[in-house]
């Protein structure tokens, strides 16, 4: 029933009907109609932090919070009905029943890294539009199974690698997509120090399922003994939890980066090889991606440098940007790449329009998949050669098995 309808129907009764303000959308609040019903999955720390941000849009409503830990259930359900001065936020120890809602639109996937491609799939099979952290899979096979999906569903995706966003580095990217710079020779895109680890923790007595829920943290991970170090945040660098070499922990955002700069959306470098700490691979178009962790310019996390025939631009996460010559970059940014609030909107415009996120599931599909394979050459010591057309490594049957990871039962998709 359209708003004026029910406003007659109501006034032609004996009785006046009182209907408050917030529910016709009068000053300027957003009806619950047009409300965005959002769910969230494992959310911890810098899921905390997006949940707020989405939190602030006057267009969303958080109902639901599924989380293996009891603890974390309780800490965003009091965050989210803090904010929204509600207190029917419900909570739920597996996900499967919080995607058994129908009054659910979309969700937010904050979990371990082993986690987000399959409960991105099960939550487009389930009709939920998706907005997940990075990286958003851990093998080159989860990145096509996830993109597929998403086209399969009709899914709008978001991959959280936010700084597409953000202005510092939009402007940056556009100066090299521009030819402002002349044309571009190397792309630099910061990383963490590469990382594996097998100091695998001692066995410890499992807990109670509903305070931590150890079979459903392992999800599709390979079954190690438990060890609570794990469920508090001690996973990252062991390949069954992570994405390998800790490569996509900062790689997801600034590779992503710079396959945008470069218009490489859609496609990945063709040649991959490591020497040391660094990690280099090459375009089609002889274009250098050089993916380093030290001898940067300070300005802050994930920085990037995109380096031309006519000038260079280097900017990070301060919000800073220092360029080749000062009259490129006459304004400083006021907002710096942590902040995902432009990302967040970007999401949910797109939940109404139905068009495509600018960080979808395509691509993230070719940004993760050049991560994966440069990391793939720095965990087996050699050079690799790739196809971006087939998504296959050239004359090498070991790289091409680990483009997949098997998943544990009952997480196969």
């Amino acid at each position: 029933m359209k708003r004026r309808d029910f406003l007659k129907s109501a006034l032609a009764g004996t009785a006046v009907c009182v209907v408050p303000s917030t529910a016709l959308g009068l000053d300027g609040a957003t009806p619950p109609s047009e409300k965005i019903q959002l769910g969230g999955i494992g959310i911890n720390n810098r899921g905390k932090y997006v949940l707020g941000r989405f939190l602030l849009e006057p267009d969303v409503r958080f109902m639901a919070i599924a989380d293996i830990r009891r603890d974390r259930r309780e800490a965003v359900k009091a965050q989210a009905e803090k904010a929204q001065g509600t207190h029917d936020v419900a909570m739920y120890r597996d996900f499967r029943a919080l995607l058994d809602r129908q009054d659910i639109d979309a969700v937010l996937i904050a979990t371990g890294d082993r986690w987000h491609a399959h409960a991105s799939i099960y939550s487009a099979r389930s009709g939920k539009d998706v907005y997940s952290e990075k990286p958003c899979a851990i093998s080159i096979e989860l990145c096509q199974k996830l993109s597929d999906t998403m086209r399969q569903y009709g899914t709008v995706f978001q991959g959280g690698t936010q700084r597409r966003s953000v202005k510092n580095f939009r402007y940056a990217c556009e100066l090299a997509k521009s030819g402002r710079l002349g044309k571009i020779h190397t792309v630099h895109a910061s990383i963490y120090y590469l990382n594996l680890r097998n100091d695998w923790k001692p066995q410890q007595p499992l807990p109670d399922r509903e305070e931590i829920d150890w079979d459903l943290w392992l999800g599709p991970a390979p079954w190690r003994p438990y060890n609570q170090a794990y469920c508090m945040g001690d996973w990252r660098g062991y390949y069954d939890f992570d994405s390998g070499a800790r490569h996509l922990d900062w790689g997801a955002h600034t590779v992503d980066l710079c396959q945008f700069a470069l218009g490489m959306d859609g496609t990945t470098p063709v040649r991959y090889w490591a020497e040391g700490d660094r990690m280099y691979a090459d375009y089609e178009n002889g274009v250098r991606l050089v993916m380093r962790p030290n001898g940067w310019m300070g300005l802050g996390t994930c920085p990037v440098r995109f380096e031309g025939s006519d000038g260079w631009v280097e900017t990070g996460d301060t919000g800073r940007t220092i360029v080749s010559d000062p009259a490129m970059y006459p304004d400083e940014s006021d907002r710096v790449g942590t902040d995902a609030a432009s990302h967040v909107r970007n999401f949910l415009d797109c939940v109404k329009s139905r068009r495509q996120p600018v960080c979808n599931a395509d691509v993230i599909r070719s940004s993760h998949i050049a991560c994966h394979a440069s990391a793939l050459s720095w965990l087996l010591g050699r050079e690799l050669k790739f196809d971006p057309k087939t998504e296959t490594f050239l004359n090498d049957d070991e790289a091409n098995r680990l483009r997949c990871r098997e998943s544990r039962a009952p997480w196969i998709v």
